[in-house]
């Protein structure tokens, strides 16, 4: 699970990283720009957006991110007006919220969105038959026996699972894994991919992991 802020309020934003810490990895944000484009990249399972931000507003950003994508936003911002939570409604957030707030309702939104977006999002667990993940310990086990995953190997299966039947292109799966800005190249995607179908294959489990040649991978029952 994978939540990006987007705060121009360095300890506001950190505040918030600290809150949401326990049901996902965050990334931060401070300016509209680097925003604009971070999330085109449909790498995030939630973004949470102030409206106003350097260089390029929030209402901007949200309404390029709709043209692009379905990934759920919840504004987060000072401007309180009917008006403006109309607009940020009407652009296609998720949800609004008005600063001052109370970190337990942010992090009950937070789940809730996750909840609506994600079949696959219980709390802080992830499950695919007897696949269990603890995504705050970063384990997962099957038939309560632990898998030898960890680390970006951990990361990769616990996307998969999570967007189950849906195509995940290679440069998509690098860019949330590894991050834009890594100098590894994209070839390692398919050597960790490998190694995780060979520890998913003493379980069985290695024909739910679908390689689509040429476009990437897919976590899926189907043939």
């Amino acid at each position: 699970m994978k939540i990006l802020i987007v705060e121009d309020d360095r300890h506001l934003n950190r505040a918030i990283c600290e809150m949401l810490k326990n049901i996902a990895e965050i990334d931060s944000i401070y300016d509209g720009e680097e925003a604009l484009f971070v999330s085109e990249q449909n790498i995030y399972d939630l973004i949470i957006l102030d409206i106003m931000l350097p260089e390029v507003d929030g209402f901007t950003i949200l309404k390029k991110i709709r043209s692009v994508s379905t990934c759920p936003v919840l504004i987060l911002t000072a401007k309180d007006s009917i008006n403006d939570k109309v607009k940020g409604l009407k652009l296609g957030a998720d949800d609004y919220m008005t600063k001052p707030f109370y970190r337990d309702e942010l992090i009950a939104r937070v789940e809730a969105i996750l909840r609506r977006y994600n079949n696959n999002f219980n709390g802080l667990q992830v499950v695919f038959k007897d696949m269990k993940f603890d995504v705050v310990q970063k384990k997962v086990t099957i038939n309560n026996e632990m898998l030898d995953v960890i680390g970006k190997t951990y990361d990769i299966l616990e996307y998969l699972v999570r967007n189950r039947d849906i195509i995940i292109p290679k440069e998509q799966l690098f860019n949330r894994i590894w991050g834009f800005d890594s100098e590894t190249v994209w070839s390692v995607v398919e050597v960790y991919v490998s190694n995780l179908r060979k520890i998913l294959k003493k379980y069985d489990y290695h024909m739910y992991l679908k390689t689509l040649r040429n476009v990437g991978y897919m976590w899926s029952e189907k043939e």
